[in-house]
């Protein structure tokens, strides 16, 4: 059929298992061929296809709530729901989002695109529905590397607990970005060949039965009996013991498996688990046999051949990062790599090749990761945790308590600092300087090349007072020279790149270019500007800004991060708590609201954050001044 011309999923109730079979193979087909251009998450959504299917065969969508954790596998959602039209601007500026989003169909009752939130988010759904009275079906579908997170632990406990109605999908492919790891995936290993659990359950339910009920003593003999045997079954019955009813494991490619599992669990009272093996990347060869998580997220690439369209280049930042960390390694025995289940995103499965007993992959367990660090700090080794910024978030209080509290030499390298571009709100890495810059004990650093980024890896491990940060791009460097020696950066120590007298720009890492151009610009204009690379966020360069306030030079910041408690608002600080009252000082950064999906240049044109903006503002700045006077 033409993919094109569905509006809404309730035309499947009409269709025949073969219908859905050759629906499956047109959607597959649809995403290999307009992925190969856009890009995007090819390998969770060929995994999904028959299920998203059945679902939506099912249960009726948008009364029925489906909860995608994540939401990097909901492109046959948004097929099924009309949006196969808008699939040419997937993941670009104005263009259809790469995860759920409320505001772009009433089906996507849930916005996501962090791991583990689904079980939550349901459970509040289905608390509201039984308060309500209503009675809509509640549907999460949770991956087993989602599975991995705390906070899917904590949901599952509660969820038992309460004996809520719900059926829960665990979509278990045996990978998430990167393969899972932990006692958890090996748990779900021993259920993946356990075979038809319910089946077997239901058997040995149905012979007890038949024994003659002599009295209560035997029936609880039996009882016994079913509840040891049921152990034998399957090693360690996880979810039954929190309470949910266990069906499975289900061939997630099987459409009659699918059906009538789903169909049972969702007339069984209480919370049931179905769990579906699928496979990531189905359908198409490449994908299917990735081991690496390449095929998980990925731009462009050669549908026949499926060679990923690479740009030449300078290398990354997290490659330097973890090239870094490496060669510093090889002389530091007490340096210890930590990741949360990135470990490819972050470059340090390289350094995992090497080092494979000093590196540490403890699942999407961001939490865990800085605690774990943490401990590590307590007896002398030197953890580095590497991750994204948006994840970082998800260990904030274990950054305050255990962490910053105890002043313990941890070092954070921040990968994704700043706009990352096409997966948009969810992983636009704004907020690290405000949520890091007020804790006690915190250091924050951030270079303005690949060059410096080197320096700075190596000023993070030696540093041994207390906890410290490097933050640092996505994409690749400048090309610029790399020096042979590494060395310490001063903290609280910034460098002029370019000499002025009118004012000067406070900037740091990605906006230094964009500060240069804007000062070839006002140069034409017979303005002198001074451009400083404020590379030590935390702390700040004291003598330079006193300097600055003493000539009275007006001052603009200029960030890709967030505006509210940002870098211009330490200058601001900074300025106030030593009385210089009459300095003029602006400030350019990332809005008050969450920054969508687009390319990095078209998101800075967006929010005014380009060298003709900062000339104009540069501009508007200095009659101010000249008034004054």
């Amino acid at each position: 059929m033409d993919l094109l011309s569905i509006k809404e999923p309730t035309f499947l109730k009409e269709c025949s298992n073969k219908d859905l079979e050759d629906l499956a193979e047109e959607i597959r087909s649809f995403l290999i061929k307009n992925l190969s251009s856009t890009g995007g998450h090819l390998g969770p959504n060929l995994g999904v296809v028959e299920l998203t299917l059945v679902l939506h065969q099912l249960f009726e969508s948008p009364k029925d709530k489906f909860i995608w954790d994540v939401g990097h596998q909901a492109y046959v959602h948004k097929i099924l729901t009309g949006r196969a039209g808008q699939f040419d601007k997937l993941r670009q500026y104005q263009g259809l989002c790469g995860f759920p989003k409320r505001s772009e169909s009433i089906h996507d009752v849930w916005e996501t695109g962090h791991s583990s939130t689904s079980l939550s988010a349901a459970m509040g759904m289905a608390l509201a529905r039984d308060l309500k009275g209503t009675d809509e079906s509640v549907i999460p579908v949770i991956g087993d590397g989602a599975l991995t997170g705390g906070m899917a632990l904590e949901a599952l406990n509660h969820i038992g607990h309460e004996q809520t109605d719900m059926v829960v999908i665990l979509n278990d492919n045996e990978m998430s970005i990167a393969p899972n790891v932990g006692a958890i995936n090996t748990m779900l290993g021993r259920m993946r060949t356990a075979g038809k659990y319910q089946r077997a359950k239901d058997d040995l339910e149905m012979l007890i039965k038949k024994i003659p009920a002599f009295g209560g003593r035997l029936a609880a003999t039996a009882e016994r009996v079913k509840d040891s045997l049921k152990y034998l079954l399957v090693s360690g019955m996880f979810f039954e013991e929190l309470g949910f009813t266990y069906l499975g494991p289900v061939d997630g490619h099987d459409l009659e498996d699918l059906k009538s599992n789903i169909t049972y669990a969702n007339k069984t009272k209480g919370p049931v688990l179905v769990h579906v093996i699928t496979k990531k990347g189905k359908g198409y060869a490449p994908a299917e046999n990735d081991a690496k998580g390449t095929w998980h997220g990925l731009g462009p690439y050669k549908i026949e051949s499926g060679e990923v369209v690479k740009k030449p280049g300078p290398p990354s930042y997290s490659g330097v990062f973890a090239n870094t960390l490496k060669r510093i390694a090889k002389d530091d025995k007490r340096v210890v790599a930590i990741t949360a289940a990135m470990p490819g995103g972050t470059k340090l499965d390289t350094f995992a090749a090497e080092f494979p007993d000093r590196m540490y992959d403890v699942g999407i367990a961001e939490q865990h990761a800085t605690t774990m660090s943490a401990g590590l700090a307590t007896q002398g080794m030197k953890p580095v945790f590497a991750v994204y910024s948006t994840f970082l978030q998800r260990g904030y209080d274990q950054l305050v308590h255990d962490v910053c509290r105890q002043n313990l030499n941890v070092f954070f390298a921040v990968d994704r600092a700043g706009l990352v571009g096409a997966d948009g709100e969810t992983h636009q890495g704004v907020f690290d300087i405000s949520y890091l810059r007020h804790l006690p004990n915190m250091k924050i650093l951030n270079p303005k090349d690949e060059n410096e980024l080197q320096h700075m890896i190596y000023t993070g491990v030696m540093h041994d007072d207390g906890p410290i940060a490097v933050r640092y791009p996505r994409g690749g460097g400048f090309g610029v020279k790399m020096d042979e020696e590494l060395k310490q950066i001063p903290l609280g120590e910034w460098e002029v790149l370019k000499e002025g007298s009118d004012l000067s720009i406070l900037t740091f890492g990605t906006m230094i270019p964009v500060a240069m151009e804007a000062a070839e610009q006002l140069e034409k204009k017979g303005i002198n500007v001074e451009i400083v690379n404020a590379r030590s966020i935390k702390p700040l360069d004291d003598a330079k800004l006193t300097e600055l306030a003493k000539q009275e030079r007006p001052v603009l910041t200029l960030e890709e991060t967030a505006l509210l408690g940002g870098f211009g608002s330490a200058v601001l600080e900074y300025f106030h708590e030593n009385h210089f009252h009459s300095m003029v000082v602006e400030r350019m950064g990332i809005p008050d609201r969450y920054i969508e999906h687009g390319s990095v240049p078209q998101l800075l044109e967006e929010i005014g954050l380009t060298s003709q903006n900062v000339a104009s503002a540069v501009e508007q700045m200095l009659p101010r001044k000249r008034q004054r006077a």
